[in-house]
């Protein structure tokens, strides 16, 4: 039996328990129950149907806990339940996405609960993934569904806000046993399967573009390469190919959002067979776009690299005058174009700044080797 067959049938399970009368919680608790089951079952006995099967031993623990919980004896259950077969509708699986990203979940609860429901992964597993205590994400995960509970989807659904959580998702990348950075980009393919929206394709398509160069990022040790640095021959073509292709559909129905903006960057990146042939022009061009869009201070920042590639180092230093300097990477950034610049001495200053802010060891021994390379005799 495949994991990944009983991660792909959860959220359509979960969502129809929901349509037919359960609230959120108690639909995954009894879904999870019939995964517990079918684990012990199916190998013995394998479903013809695997998703009806689930949905019948599922529908099943739902009224059982209902009977057995005095407290709810009220509660209205939907007594003409559909047939077990019923084949499966999208908008039973969107409605987990939408509502795991509910706006009264914090962005690390809304995460959580879509690895959880929507992804099919077990409180073991995020937990690895996130390095915290398997109770830890118990506690989260447990709040989050608390906090749901009882909500209906009766209102238009924010589209946006679940982008944004299966971006905090990509973001992680890989730790423990769980490739979180895979997960995303299956997550928002089933996405995209399900609602056709040029966002949902800009995001899949920026995710692609991103993760081919995953391989390149890194030497086996873990130290850090930076994109110019980086070796173009280990980017996988096949995935910036389809990256691209997703892209070029999305924009061709002119409803440009920010996730398009920033996968159109990483494209002309990837365009690129070395750092002299980037076209930093036209990436100033979709930053301007992006920063139209959003008016994000950390587009600003990514801007101003761009200005001093395309125009030189003090014009990208210009770029930078206008933003508050506590922004994150900001002493990186003018690190970087200051050491371009001829201003060694700052430099150096401003790369054991930005090594000391850093968040992750790879970016802090990185840094503090710039630091130390300009501080040489």
């Amino acid at each position: 039996m495949e994991e990944a067959l009983l991660r792909s049938l959860t959220p359509a399970v979960i969502g129809i328990l929901v349509r037919r009368g359960a609230d959120f919680a108690a639909a995954e608790d009894a879904v999870q129950d019939a995964l517990v089951e079918a684990v012990r079952v199916w190998p013995d006995d394998p479903p013809r149907d695997p998703k009806g099967w689930l949905v019948t031993a599922a529908w099943r623990k739902f009224l059982d806990a209902v009977r057995a919980d005095t407290s709810r004896r009220d509660r209205e259950i939907r007594a003409d339940a559909e047939p077990p077969g019923e084949p499966l509708e999208v908008d039973d699986t969107l409605q987990l996405y939408f509502l795991c990203a509910h706006p009264s979940l914090t962005p690390a609860s809304a995460v959580a609960l879509t690895l959880r429901a929507v992804g099919g992964l077990t409180t073991r597993q995020i937990a690895r993934a996130y390095l915290v205590p398997e109770a830890t994400m118990a506690q989260r995960i447990s709040r989050a569904k608390r906090t749901i509970a009882g909500v209906r989807l009766n209102q238009p659904a924010d589209v946006a806000t679940v982008l944004r959580v299966l971006y905090l998702v990509f973001n992680e990348g890989y730790s423990g046993d769980v490739d979180l950075a895979a997960e995303a980009i299956r997550l928002t393919r089933q996405l995209a399967a399900g609602i056709q929206h040029p966002e949902v394709a800009g995001l899949l398509a920026l995710m692609l573009l991103h993760h081919a160069r995953r391989d390149a990022r890194t030497t086996p040790d873990g130290t850090l390469i930076p994109l110019a640095d980086q070796d173009r021959d280990r980017w996988d073509t096949h995935l910036i190919a389809e990256g691209v292709q997703i892209l070029q559909t999305a924009l061709s129905r002119d409803r440009l959002g920010e996730f398009q903006a920033q996968a159109a960057i990483a494209a002309l990146h990837a365009d690129a067979r070395t750092t002299e042939e980037t076209d930093w022009l036209q990436i100033v061009e979709w930053y301007d776009e992006l920063v139209r869009l959003t008016d994000n201070p950390v587009a600003r920042l990514n801007r101003a690299v761009a200005v001093g590639e395309a125009d030189g180092p003090r014009a990208g230093l210009a770029a930078l005058r206008d933003l508050d300097p506590s922004l994150p990477r900001y002493p990186a950034v003018a690190a970087h174009l200051h050491e371009r610049a001829g201003n060694l001495p700052t430099a150096a200053r401003l790369y054991a700044e930005a090594a000391r802010a850093a968040h992750s060891l790879p970016e802090r021994d990185h840094l503090t080797r710039q630091a130390a390379r300009l501080n040489a005799p």
